[in-house]
């Protein structure tokens, strides 16, 4: 059965989820959702308390397929997404920044936005991300970025959905029916396109601090 997780987005940088290059990944933070996501689900980021105005749709991804953070790392597919930090905004966000020697080995982070100031690798983020060894992927999506439509009051009205958990919330393809007719439009409309640059793209050289929850 098909499952829709709906969740707020903290800050949109392109990095959680990356949707550059015709493809949509989500490697890092929201471990519980990746954790339980399938082939098939749905994932929606809203904005919230922390990107006004709320209730706007940043992005929307139907998984397609997943594979582990070793082998994210490992493909020669994916190496375009590692990150570079003296390089463009798109670079810089690149979100494909865990490797290991072997399943026994500690986790490595590349310098990325959840390392330190300093570029060394940040143990609380890498705790929080590798908690979970999956990375979910998608060529079935649409990224609004700063171009974020407002989700429809009676959509909103439906869902029960007046304001953003601190997490995320579940819905089963029913009780998310008018939420998806609302969005498949746009991704048939738009596929895996990037409508207009992340809301916070002007940060991407900047840090997400684990222990000040915020961007430094």
């Amino acid at each position: 059965m098909t499952s829709v997780y709906v969740y707020a987005v903290s800050y949109d940088l392109g990095f959680a989820p990356n949707p550059f290059g015709g493809l949509c990944s989500l490697a890092c933070c929201k471990p519980k959702i990746r954790e339980k996501a399938v082939d098939g689900d749905w994932i929606i980021g809203l904005t919230g308390v922390k990107i006004k105005p709320a209730m706007r749709c940043v992005f929307a991804m139907i998984v397609t397929s997943s594979t582990s953070l070793d082998e994210y790392w490992r493909h020669t597919d994916f190496t375009t997404r590692r990150p570079v930090r003296n390089g463009t905004p798109k670079k810089q966000v690149g979100d494909n920044i865990y490797h290991r020697d072997t399943p026994a080995s500690q986790w490595l982070q590349e310098d990325s936005v959840h390392s330190q100031l300093d570029g060394t690798q940040c143990p609380l983020n890498t705790a929080h991300d590798t908690r979970i060894n999956r990375v979910l992927l998608s060529n079935k999506f649409v990224y609004f970025g700063a171009s974020a439509p407002l989700v429809p009051q009676p959509v909103r009205v439906a869902l029960q959905y007046s304001r953003n958990p601190r997490d995320y919330r579940k819905f089963d393809a029913a009780q998310a029916k008018p939420l998806l007719d609302w969005l498949s439009p746009e991704i048939a409309r738009h596929p895996n396109q990037v409508l207009a640059d992340p809301i916070d793209f002007a940060s991407s050289a900047k840090r997400f601090s684990s222990t000040l929850q915020r961007m430094i």
